[in-house]
Formats: structure tokens, C-alpha cells, sequence
């Protein structure tokens, strides 16, 4: 399956399809995948831009989840710099390098709106590898978070 153009919306820009698109895609991913139940809903959606694309031919509407999905928060909202979060790549889409471009996507947002802040992300462990190949670098020790192990990452 192909994907359609990626869109980069604000939280009033997002339609009510679209937010249950990214909304399933997150649950998909962060709490029925990972066995992690956790509170999605913080309150930083409303300050953050929404990065996301869907499967080319289908659409919101029919209410199937968003095939790739990123969280920008403004500096100032969970971190001093701008930052990522909330990153998913729907199951099937895994292995053809939708995250990688999601993430370049969100990056070079970040460096239009913000030039020269860098960019901070609370990076499962497992992903290290993922996040160092698009320059991040790891800025501190491991923690837990929502009983998974994180660690924080930096891109100047």
C-alpha cells in the first residue's frame, strides 16, 4: 500500500475524522501493541502540531487508524526545545521506512519553525539505534516510563 500526502496540522486544524485516526493509530500502537496503558491524553495535544499520513485510497472518514503519526510539541510544552513524541508506524507499515520519513518530515518542521533550538525526544530504549541514524544523541541515563525503558536524545 502506498501513502497518501503527509499533513501537518495544528490541534483546531484537525478535523474530527483525523483526530480519531491519529487517536486509534496511537492506541494501536502505544497501549494495545506495547501492553502499556498509559494516559495518551495530556493535554499536549492542544498546544502541538500533528504530523501524519494515511494509507493511499483510504481516507479518515471511514475511520480506520493514521498509517504514521508524530507529536511536535513548541519549546516550552514538555521541554525547553521543541520536541517529538508520540511516534508510531501502524503494524503494517513497518520495515518500508515510513518512520524515517515521519520522522524527516517532523525535523525539518522543528528546523522551520524553530532554526537553531535543536530538538529533544524521550526515546524508547529499543529505538537508539532508529533515532541516532536521523542525529540524535543520547543526553542522559535510562529511566522508566510508563514501566518501559527511555532514555533522552538531543539533535543539534
Amino acid at each position: 500500500m502506498a501513502i497518501s500526502n503527509f499533513k501537518v496540522l495544528s490541534w483546531d486544524q484537525l478535523t474530527r475524522d483525523e483526530l480519531h485516526a491519529v487517536l486509534r493509530l496511537r492506541i494501536d500502537i502505544f497501549v494495545v501493541d506495547q501492553d502499556c496503558p498509559y494516559p495518551d491524553l495530556d493535554g499536549k495535544d492542544l498546544n502541538s502540531l500533528h504530523v501524519f499520513s494515511m494509507r493511499e485510497g483510504e481516507s479518515p472518514v471511514s475511520g480506520v487508524s493514521a498509517a504514521s503519526y508524530i507529536r511536535i510539541c513548541a519549546p516550552g510544552v514538555s521541554y525547553k526545545e521543541p520536541s517529538i513524541g508520540r511516534v508510531a508506524t501502524a503494524l503494517d507499515r513497518r520495515g518500508k521506512g515510513l518512520g524515517q520519513e515521519v520522522m524527516k518530515r517532523a525535523i525539518e518542521e522543528c528546523d522551520k519553525l524553530w532554526p537553531g533550538q535543536g530538538i529533544r525526544i524521550s526515546a524508547q530504549c529499543y529505538l537508539e539505534k532508529f533515532y541516532g541514524d536521523l542525529g540524535f544523541v543520547s543526553t542522559g541515563e535510562q529511566y522508566l516510563e510508563d514501566d518501559l525503558p527511555h532514555i533522552q536524545m538531543c539533535r543539534s
